[in-house]
């Protein structure tokens, strides 16, 4: 028995709309995974395990993003404290893995973990837009990222 037609209108633009809402969800997903010409690298030092980095969000920026590379299984942490001289502290961090996951929270250490992927990691420093009041927000966060043979232990 054919279907009425207007059942078949029906379940047309219901095939529609879930085709389009996959695709804007899909791009989002890797809009955020993709390290983007615009991001700051986040230096190593030959030989260091860690690097700082300052920086502060004028009244009119909610964020700012950095990249480095890693390695699937290394260990790293991720950890924000207030920048001196600012009235506000940018005190949000989120790790976008390569893989399309993300992990972050708020203030302190933000990540501590095994880093699941091998490629560019993306991380998002952003005010707490729950409890700003629209000043400068500074930020001091320090990276570490264990070299693959010292995050062994850690990372069984």
């Amino acid at each position: 028995m054919p279907i009425p037609y207007y059942k078949a209108t029906a379940l047309a633009t219901r095939c529609m709309q879930t085709l389009v809402i996959s695709m804007v969800l899909a791009s989002m997903s890797a809009n955020s995974a993709i390290a983007k010409n615009s991001d700051t690298p986040i230096r190593f030092s030959k030989g260091a395990i860690s690097s700082v980095i300052t920086g502060k969000l004028n009244p009119n920026d909610n964020e700012r993003w950095y990249r480095f590379d890693a390695t699937n299984g290394q260990y790293a942490v991720i950890n924000i404290t207030p920048f001196a001289g600012t009235s506000e502290t940018a005190n949000v961090g989120v790790l976008h893995m390569p893989n399309g996951t993300q992990d972050g929270s708020k203030g302190g250490i933000v990540y501590q973990s095994c880093l699941p992927a091998t490629g560019t990691y993306r991380l998002r420093i952003a005010r707490n837009l729950m409890a700003t009041e629209g000043k400068i927000a500074g930020y001091k966060v320090e990276v570490m990222v264990l070299p693959t043979y010292a995050s062994q232990p850690l990372c069984k």
